[in-house]
C-alpha cells in the first residue's frame, strides 16, 4: 500500500470558469504544482484531477482543472484535501526529514525520560518547534510540551527506524 501525503487544500471558487483557490502546505507554496497527479479527498470520496493551468493571484494561488469548467462544478471541490503518493516527493539528503516523518515519533532525553509523541510541528521565525503530547503518566503534570527543533543543541538524533527523537531537554520545562 502506497503512502499518501496531504500537500494542500482547495479553497473558495474563483470566478465563473471553474478556477479554485489553492492553499499549499509546501515550504515554497508554488512547489505544490511540481507534484502530480493530485487526488482530491472530500467526505471519504477521492477524485484524481489534472491541473491544466495555475497562477499567482494577489497573495494566493489559483488553479484550473481539466473537466471542471464552471462555478457550480468547482463549488463541489471546495474544502477538499490535495493528496499525492509519497513516492512523487524528492528524496531528502542525509539528516533531513519531512515533517510527516516526525509525527508520531517518541521524544526521549539522554536520561531516558520519554516526553511523549510528536503530534504537530510549528514553524516559527527562528526554528521549527515540536509539539509533543505528554505521556498520560507524566510526572511533571504536563499535557503538552513545545521543544525547539535545533540540531545538535537540542536534537541529538532522529531515528526513522526506531521512531525516536533523542533530545537534550529538561522534563521540567
Amino acid at each position: 500500500m502506497k503512502k499518501e501525503v496531504t500537500l494542500g487544500k482547495i479553497g473558495a471558487v474563483y470566478g465563473i470558469k471553474g478556477w479554485l483557490k489553492i492553499h499549499s502546505f509546501t515550504d515554497d507554496p508554488q512547489a505544490i504544482f511540481n507534484y502530480s497527479p493530485w487526488v482530491l479527498t472530500l467526505g471519504g470520496k477521492k477524485q484524481t484531477v489534472t491541473v491544466t493551468e495555475w497562477r499567482k493571484h494577489s497573495n494566493s494561488l489559483i488553479a484550473k482543472f481539466a473537466d471542471i469548467n464552471d462555478r457550480t462544478d468547482a463549488q463541489l471541490r471546495t474544502g477538499a484535501e490535495i493528496v499525492v503518493e509519497s513516492d512523487v516527493l524528492p528524496e531528502l539528503p542525509e539528516g533531513e526529514f519531512y515533517w510527516r516523518d516526525l509525527i508520531g515519533m517518541d521524544v526521549v532525553n539522554s536520561q531516558g525520560y520519554n516526553f511523549g509523541k510528536v503530534t504537530d510541528i510549528m514553524e516559527t521565525g527562528s526554528n521549527d518547534v515540536l509539539v509533543v503530547k505528554a505521556n498520560p503518566n507524566d510526572g511533571f503534570g504536563k499535557k503538552e510540551r513545545l521543544i525547539p527543533y535545533i540540531d545538535e543543541q537540542v536534537i541529538h538524533n532522529v531515528s526513522l527506524d526506531s521512531k525516536q527523537i533523542d533530545v537534550d531537554w529538561d522534563p521540567g520545562f
